[in-house]
């Protein structure tokens, strides 16, 4: 359990450093070719990002200190973008990153589409702040940008602030430049224009100075949370998994110990030691120990429910013990199968109501152990798990019989 969540001991762990040294986490989030690490490069003022034409060719989360900002240390992290081949992956390792940052810069290069809409609203959800950042102004006239901010505004009400709607030019164009020399000559050079990613430096800045404080702390507190509630699931999982293994280890021990005992007593007592027994490591696989006298207790309550809703069944278990103690035990090899998968059911049943008591913390809940073992006799398929018990029975009858 600790290998399958070691990635986020060490995320967690992060976070903790974050919050003792005062880091902040600024990642950007959008789909592929919009210029995310471009914006990256102009914020930092060198090239830390890669900047290919390649499709994709940030595949996966990387970071670089902001040392233009002076307030205990900002990173910014590259992402991959959303919409590249095979990205399922890489999507989730964009929202991970989102739901570890303190601040998601969300890059769109035009009006927003449907499925940046979708993302969006995704991201809202995982990311503690967010900025919508229109990069590639340069393409566009004055008006067009205009236009273009007052769309985004609108499609994007209730989600991002109209403040918190910002425009850049990462990596502008490259522009012809006719220059004239002293004698009038004309001479044609391509020239690209410096990044202008003013407004969003200042709204960073504006955010940081304002949130900056508790950002990380807030952030950290919410993963802490998250990382809880996974953690929580996944011992439950295991548990689970864990309980299942012993709930058929005990009803095949017990199966074969009734197939094979052709006295009807000894049948019963050998079946109310094995349930018994079983419920005490089921105990303990939860972490709810009981003594053996508590685990008899539970067992003549679970009983005494299996009683009332399975008479048939237990009609049929004392018919075979009948029919074995008549024949003394010569019959044994032809009732093994099916009394002892009757046994087995039987024991199925009262470890799943017993795991349900324990997974309640020791308790019924509303409904009582009556309700438990209706609800566990009415989602089981029991000939199918009859089945399945008198085959894994005979297998392993065949070398004693």
């Amino acid at each position: 359990m600790r290998a399958a969540l070691a990635e986020d001991y060490r995320q967690l762990q992060l976070l903790l450093e974050k919050i003792e040294h005062g880091h902040i986490h600024i990642a950007v989030f959008g789909r592929v070719s919009v210029g995310k690490s471009a914006l990256l490069n102009a914020l930092l003022g060198e090239a830390k990002f890669s900047t290919s034409p390649l499709h994709g060719e940030t595949t996966r989360a990387a970071h670089a200190r902001w040392q233009e900002y002076d307030a205990g240390g900002v990173f910014l992290i590259d992402t991959p973008g959303i919409n590249e081949v095979a990205g399922e992956e890489r999507e989730q390792l964009a929202h991970d990153v989102a739901t570890r940052s303190d601040l998601v810069l969300f890059v769109v290069d035009g009006d927003i589409t449907d499925s940046e809409l979708k993302a969006l609203r995704q991201v809202k959800g995982a990311a503690q702040r967010l900025v919508l950042v229109l990069n590639k102004t340069d393409r566009y006239t004055q008006a067009d940008r205009e236009l273009l901010l007052r769309t985004l505004r609108e499609r994007t009400e209730g989600l991002i602030q109209p403040q918190d709607i910002v425009t850049a030019a990462a990596q502008p164009a490259e522009r012809i430049v006719i220059l004239v020399d002293a004698e009038g000559n004309e001479t044609e050079t391509r020239r690209r224009p410096a990044p202008d990613v003013t407004a969003l430096r200042e709204r960073i800045w504006d955010i940081l100075k304002v949130e900056g404080k508790t950002m990380a702390a807030l952030n950290a507190g919410l993963f802490a949370g998250r990382f809880s509630d996974r953690l929580t699931k996944e011992i439950v999982a295991i548990r689970r998994d864990l309980a299942e293994k012993v709930v058929r280890n005990y009803c095949l021990g017990k199966g074969v110990a009734v197939a094979l005992n052709p006295i009807p007593i000894a049948d019963l007592l050998a079946a109310v030691a094995t349930d018994a027994a079983m419920i005490v490591h089921l105990s303990r696989v939860y972490g709810l120990p009981i003594t053996r006298g508590e685990a008899g207790s539970l067992l003549k309550t679970i009983s005494i429910q299996l009683a009332f809703l399975m008479g048939t069944v237990w009609a049929m278990n004392l018919a075979a013990a009948a029919l074995k103690g008549i024949s003394l035990g010569l019959s044994t090899v032809v009732t093994a199968g099916a009394q002892g998968a009757v046994a087995w059911y039987g024991t199925y049943v009262v470890g799943k109501a017993a795991e349900q008591y324990f997974i309640q913390g020791k308790s019924w809940g509303e409904g009582g152990p009556k309700r438990v073992v209706q609800d566990i006799l009415d989602s089981l398929d029991r000939e199918s798990l009859l089945a399945q018990a008198r085959d894994d029975i005979l297998a392993r009858l065949k070398p004693l019989l």
